[in-house]
């Protein structure tokens, strides 16, 4: 690639972001600071740390993704260092069960877990049955405790992100520093702590940081488990008053601020010290084998760790084949009724179009920008090639409600870019939403790619004749194309299964996504559950397909795509 050709994909990449990153979040950041005159005040965002309500979100928000990471890490640092370590009966299998999690967004864990853990759900029909509750005394676990029941089906879907960086920064750790560390007299827990975790920080930073901010602007999980007290629902909910009322965009930018500010300390505090390895082991290390008791336990924790997990996604298969589920640990009745009525009501079938559309259309942009974007940052000696991996990977830095807040900001009557209004048609904003936001996976899995991937191969073919673009389609994509592929199948289906940007920006019935229907089937009275557990489970088989493809393809290198 020429030097003017990588200066114009630096250039058209910096645009784009420009227009659809940089300036939403801007204009939401000039809405909350100007007031009805156009002057600049202060006023709007002193009121929100002075009002009772907004203030009691942010801290009931701050409470959430600090558990959340807090429960995700102390899941899945144990599973991390055992899987990399020791080898034991049924870890393979264990292992790719542990990723399952993934395949579910927590809202529509929650359906299930709401099911398993209500006043009148399978818990308690439990603890009824084998007589330590009477049938008049039974407890509202959720009712009680909203807060932690969001932390549990948060934790328990997002565990594998940490999973995946752990162990990926657990492989790249060199066995002689171990070793060292024995000679020495450092074993045991020590030895964990003062060797392996502070090089393994790194890891620990990148899935750590993008598990809190998720954590921090979930929309989904509150709105399923009725929890208002919460920032996230509170800007929702501000949506139907966008145009007269300054406050959503005040929180908008405190949300933002308070990330930003939480990733810069993290930054500064834990991820500055990268310690440098060998290019490979000075030893041949591996991970030992364990039988007996010792396996017996491994395989245990991990059994454990697994069930519990898969609780959430248990209960949403359930509830799709429940006929009638009530005070009782299973349901009474069975039947598939419930798929037949899901795919004939008139909000699946179009949702499961529009999701097809918006998020097929993002990826064919993704796998087009980010393979340009990728082969600028590793094929070229580009000055400015540091700053456009930073500002293709910041989309994983800002919270999804944040940036789908800022596009209703920018297309408002009277601004540049009203003609994408998302009242009138939400189909090129959310195929641009859904692009930015997952613009990063295909980035890093191409990255990931051409690193693998030799350059002389390229110089050859260029130096028998072949121009640099036939080089590009003849060559390198043919050998990188099972990591683009990887990164534009979790790309597609994580846009499939979008939450923030699906429910903010998508208006009419006839354009809701997958994720807009379940919500709004879930609110209807009657089978209105039932109809969004059987669309969820459909969700559920699709992404766990595109996972494990990607999975395969990339390996323990697919951790590096949930970094920022």
């Amino acid at each position: 690639m020429s030097k003017s050709v990588a200066w114009i994909v630096w250039t058209i990449t910096a645009a784009l972001l420009g227009c659809f990153f940089i300036w939403p979040i801007a204009a939401t950041v000039n809405r909350a600071f100007v007031d009805a005159d156009g002057h600049f005040t202060l006023a709007y965002v002193a009121e929100i740390f002075a009002n009772r309500n907004y203030r009691e979100g942010l801290q009931n928000s701050f409470l959430l993704a600090c558990c959340t990471t807090v429960a995700t890490l102390t899941i899945a640092l144990p599973l991390a260092y055992l899987s990399d370590r020791f080898d034991f009966f049924g870890k393979k299998a264990l292992s790719a069960l542990l990723l399952v999690p993934m395949i579910l967004p927590p809202f529509v864990g929650a359906i299930g877990l709401k099911q398993m853990l209500g006043q009148y759900g399978a818990l308690n029909a439990l603890l009824i049955k084998v007589g330590v509750l009477s049938a008049s005394d039974t407890i509202d676990w959720l009712g009680r405790g909203q807060f932690w029941g969001i932390v549990a089906v948060q934790a328990l879907s997002l565990y594998p992100i940490f999973f995946l960086n752990i162990t990926a920064a657990l492989a790249n750790v060199d066995p002689a520093m171990d070793e060292a560390a024995v000679n020495l007299g450092c074993t045991g827990w020590r030895k964990f702590r003062k060797i392996t975790l502070p090089l393994i920080m790194p890891g620990v930073f990148a899935g750590g940081t993008i598990i809190f901010i998720f954590a921090f602007t979930e929309l989904g999980a509150p709105l399923i488990f009725d929890y208002s007290r919460v920032t996230s629902v509170q800007i929702f909910y501000g949506i139907k008053e966008i145009d007269g009322n300054p406050f959503p965009f005040a929180l908008v930018v405190v949300m933002l601020v308070a990330t930003m500010l939480i990733y810069m300390a993290s930054k500064l505090f834990f991820g500055r010290n990268h310690h440098a390895m060998m290019a490979k082991a000075t030893t041949a290390g591996g991970a030992r084998t364990l039988g007996g008791i010792r396996g017996a336990l491994c395989f245990a924790f991990f059994l454990g760790v697994t069930a519990l997990a898969l609780l959430p996604h248990i209960g949403v298969v359930l509830v799709s084949f429940a006929k009638d589920w009530y005070r009782t640990v299973l349901p009474a009745a069975w039947t598939t009724e419930h798929y037949e009525a899901a795919m004939g009501h008139y909000l699946t079938v179009p949702s499961i179009i529009n999701s097809l559309k918006y998020a097929g259309c993002s990826v064919i942009f993704d796998i087009i920008l980010g393979l340009a974007i990728a082969y600028v940052i590793v094929r070229t000696k580009l000055p400015g090639r540091g700053l456009l991996d930073a500002l293709a990977m910041l989309p994983l830095a800002v919270p999804g409600l944040v940036l789908a807040f800022g596009y209703l900001a920018i297309t408002r009557p009277g601004r540049f870019f009203e003609s994408l209004d998302p009242s009138q048609d939400p189909t090129l904003l959310l195929i641009i939403a859904y692009g930015v936001r997952r613009l990063p996976y295909v980035v890093r899995s191409a990255v990931a790619g051409l690193q693998q991937t030799s350059e002389t191969l390229e110089e050859a073919a260029q130096n028998l004749g072949c121009t640099p673009f036939r080089t590009l389609r003849r060559i390198t994509f043919p050998l990188i194309a099972a990591n683009v592929l990887a990164g534009g199948l979790l790309a597609f289906s994580f846009a499939m299964l979008e939450v923030s940007d699906s429910l903010i920006l998508a208006v009419k019935q006839q354009d809701f996504p997958i994720t807009k229907a379940i919500y709004e089937l879930f609110n209807l009275i009657g089978d209105g559950k039932y109809l969004a557990a059987a669309l969820g489970v459909w969700a559920m088989l699709f992404l766990g397909i595109t996972i494990a493809i990607a999975s395969k393809v990339l390996g323990k290198k697919m951790g590096a795509l949930f970094r920022a």
